[in-house]
């Protein structure tokens, strides 16, 4: 079936979902790196969305703003049931247009071919089971597999459904309408994940950005830039590797098969906060990329280029928090109340971030061979090593791989906000990082430290806890900061 229009129905509270849903509705609850619809904006790039909401709508309404990649339009439901909001949603299909309608908690792939289509028509699953079945052309209130009703339903025009109710059961209503022949269709590669067991069951173990695509075959993994920003860094990452290997030790580095697209050896060992490791070996993880990265550095220096300081450090991040102002609850706020203490908001100290940025940074800059992110600012390869000693920073000490691994809690209230991020557990090694690099200073890790939160607000865009959870982890850690240059 040809198709424009698709109508999403993403209300209700998501209270199968538990935690994922306490500051946003299940709509945007990230899966295998994408908030859930953006699956579905995905396969279908180039029709109109028509998005159903009622619990946190505006949410829902300020991140699409920011983020949808695609034509849409909300509703929102003032009614109860899956019916709600439907009424109002088919009046703004056009007479005589074919369109869809979906439930939110349903992933889409490529695999599903809606041209099988043919007329009205009945999603049935492969592989979950409903509480509604469709048998020899009826509705039964049943549960199943190979005959559930899944939540995704074609009409060939807004007729068949004019007098749908504004509240109720929509699969029930559709019981009701015993005039209208449905074919049921079987929905290859679609997955249910509204429940948080469901969830969990189709999380994979890749974590990764939603620009990028990681594979592992064998003893080979594979990365691909999927989107332009992706792309992006996939060159500049390749660049790098084809520099590196007349520069550097072959013991420092993977051995790198193809660049198009990027194939390398697979390592085979597990992030450092994964591991149960004691103390001492704790210490000699740390000592070992401290020393990897002055290794890096010690291998070639360039005159500094104070314009790509500027861009990294000031430029970058306020490029990306003036996107997520409105987003973001207390953004506009001139003080945050986050676990009980009140922090100056980072919008407000703008100025002052710029006068240490250009006073701490620029004046004495230096520029030296990076790690892999293959860029920083407008300089391709090199950079201020400041930035690498605060990226490990970062890792170890401010526990941003358990925050990228969703090891945290976030708690919006009315007025403030609880923010917790599990511990990697190298926190008692933090003065001895310090006393390793001698030669820098650690409150301008400490202020960089902060800036790398701020930034990672639209960097981890596709979930909203974690935009939320790095505005606030950067407005106090920034708050600190500050006051070592006062």
């Amino acid at each position: 079936m040809e198709f424009k229009y698709i109508i999403i129905q993403a209300g209700g509270k998501g209270t199968r979902l538990a935690h994922l849903t306490a500051n946003k509705p299940k709509g945007i609850v990230p899966v295998n790196n994408l908030p859930m619809i953006f699956h579905l904006f995905n396969k279908y790039k180039d029709k109109k969305f028509i998005i159903i909401c009622d619990y946190l709508h505006e949410v829902l309404e300020r991140y699409l703003k920011v983020f949808s990649p695609v034509d849409y339009r909300c509703v929102v439901a003032t009614t109860k049931g899956t019916c709600a909001g439907m009424k109002e949603s088919i009046a703004l299909i056009p007479d005589n247009e074919p369109f869809m309608i979906s439930w939110s908690d349903l992933i889409f792939n490529d695999e599903f071919d809606e041209k099988v289509v043919k007329g009205n028509a009945i999603g049935t699953p492969v592989d979950f089971e409903c509480r509604w079945s469709f048998k020899d052309g009826h509705f039964i209130e049943e549960r199943s597999v190979e005959h559930g009703v899944a939540g995704v339903f074609f009409f060939e025009n807004k007729k068949v459904i004019e007098d749908v109710p504004v509240e109720g059961e929509f699969v029930r209503y559709l019981s009701t309408k015993e005039d209208v022949k449905f074919q049921d269709v079987k929905l290859l590669g679609v997955k249910e994940v509204g429940t948080l067991l469901a969830y969990d069951s189709e999380q994979k173990e890749n974590v990764c950005r939603p620009f990028n695509k990681i594979e592992i075959k064998g003893d080979k993994l594979y990365k691909y830039g999927i989107t332009e920003q992706g792309k992006k860094i996939a060159i500049d990452e390749i660049n790098w590797y084809n520099y590196a290997k007349d520069k550097l030790d072959n013991r420092y580095l993977p051995k790198v098969y193809s660049t198009d697209p990027l194939c390398m050896e697979l390592i085979k060992g597990k992030n450092a906060f994964k591991l149960d490791l004691n103390n001492e070996q704790k210490r000699t993880v740390l000592t070992n990329c401290v020393n990897g990265l002055n290794y890096l550095h010690s291998v070639e220096e360039v005159p500094a280029d104070k314009a790509s300081i500027f861009k990294c450090y000031y430029e970058k991040t306020w490029d990306r928090l003036n996107k997520i102002e409105e987003l973001v609850p207390f953004a506009k706020d001139k003080e945050i109340t986050i676990n009980g203490k009140a922090f100056r908001n980072p919008f407000y100290l703008k100025d002052r971030i710029k006068e240490i940025i250009e006073k701490e940074f620029m004046e004495e800059a230096k520029i030296v061979f990076i790690d892999p992110r293959g860029y920083f600012g407008n300089t391709k390869l090199y950079a201020d090593p400041y930035y690498d000693f605060a990226k490990l920073y970062y890792s170890f000490f401010g526990n941003y791989d358990q925050f990228n691994n969703k090891k945290f809690l976030l708690d919006v209230h009315e007025d403030n906000v609880e923010l917790s991020i599990e511990s990697s557990g190298y926190e008692f090694l933090e003065d001895e990082f310090f006393s390793k690099i001698k030669d820098f200073e650690p409150r301008k890790i400490r202020f960089l430290h902060a800036l790398i939160w701020l930034s990672l607000t639209t960097y981890a865009w596709e979930d909203y806890d974690s935009i939320c959870g790095a505005f606030y982890k950067g407005t106090m850690l920034m708050e600190e900061a500050i006051k070592l240059f006062d």
